[in-house]
């Protein structure tokens, strides 16, 4: 038995292994093809709803699919000359911005860190100059990934073809698919197996559609408050934002820093305009942790803050953009196995 045990362990390493080596090598060409098995997995309930209703489940397919990229189409359509328009100026201001910060605020500064003693100042100098480093070395990576580790994002001909027709046929596969794998299940385990698949698929389904609601909400959110807060180039922060949150805590710390250093250069002395675009994203940041995400996204991810963090800074580093995007969802699967294990290791004798 022992035998059998310690071999099914060495072929389930093997498996898993080979998994991280085809997602290692092949990385740069995964992009559109996850974003479409993506987008299926989010659709597939309404096809499934449609074809219980007597469509042919290709027609469905089509449908849904159709339906979903006309919405998009026509929002990114509506979206983009603003957007397209603001970043340009944003960038093209954004020197001047940091100009005005450093004549407002660096003698203050200087004034304040004047106080410490030169060897305290030296230090403080060291672990600042570290902390920057790591910090924006990080960044930068983050950022070549996204530019350079995916090629499929620069190529925006290969993005809008190959993922809508993966979407597709992963969709019109979606049974053949979900049966082979079904009869791929050791039969001695079967029930097992499938329980955490189970698990698997709520815990998936419940964190991808409720973080959908919820990035549209906030990005509708963020993007009024901005600009009816009078903040230059609010509204394109604030969509950018919203749009983020399909990332944990990226879209709220991307929302909070722009935000804030706009603020600080359009409003220089006014504490009170500032202290009006801290609130919109303090009372964002409540409505997104106790309102939306509670009641959309529920505790089915069941993974603590600092391990959602170690999957978010890992994935970017292994994967770039790519690793970000699917960091949680591995985590949250990740996290099924862990406590099937540890439900398996508190039953066997070598606990008791």
């Amino acid at each position: 038995m022992l035998m059998i045990q310690a071999s099914a362990l060495r072929f389930w390493l093997l498996v898993f292994a080979a998994v991280i080596a085809f997602f290692w090598v092949f990385n740069p060409v995964l992009f559109p093809f996850l974003a479409g098995i993506i987008i299926a997995y989010f659709l597939e309930p309404a096809v499934s709803a449609l074809e219980k209703r007597g469509v042919r489940r290709w027609l469905g397919v089509l449908v849904v699919l159709s339906v979903f990229l006309i919405v998009v189409v026509s929002i990114f359509s509506l979206l983009w000359p603003m957007l397209n328009s603001q970043v340009g100026a944003l960038v093209y201001a954004l020197p001047e911005y940091i100009s005005q910060i450093r004549g407002r605020y660096l003698p203050w500064v200087q004034d304040w860190l004047s106080r410490f003693s030169p060897e305290d100042m030296e230090n403080i100098r060291t672990a600042a100059s570290q902390s920057t480093g790591e910090a924006v070395g990080f960044v930068s990576r983050t950022i070549k990934g996204i530019l350079t580790g995916s090629s499929a994002l620069i190529d925006a001909i290969a993005l809008s073809f190959l993922t809508p027709i993966t979407a597709f046929y992963v969709l019109r596969d979606w049974k053949k698919m979900t049966k082979v794998i079904d009869d791929l299940i050791p039969r001695s385990h079967y029930a097992a197996i499938r329980e955490q698949l189970t698990e698997i698929d709520q815990t998936l389904s419940g964190f991808l559609r409720g973080q959908a609601i919820v990035c549209v909400i906030l990005g509708l959110y963020y993007g009024v408050s901005l600009a009816l807060s009078g903040l230059q180039y609010g509204a394109t922060v604030g969509i950018i934002a919203g749009v983020l949150t399909i990332i944990p805590y990226v879209g709220t710390i991307f929302g909070w820093v722009t935000s804030i250093i706009l603020a600080f250069a359009q409003f220089g002395g006014d504490w009170m305009q500032i202290g009006i675009i801290i609130a919109i994203f303090f009372v964002g940041n409540i409505i997104e942790t106790y309102v939306l995400s509670p009641r959309l996204v529920g505790s089915r991810v069941k993974l603590h803050t600092v391990w959602v963090l170690f999957a978010l800074i890992a994935g970017a580093e292994i994967m770039g953009f790519t690793g970000v995007l699917i960091a949680v969802p591995c985590a949250a699967v990740l996290g099924v196995l862990v406590r099937f294990g540890a439900r398996l290791y508190k039953t066997s004798p070598m606990y008791r």
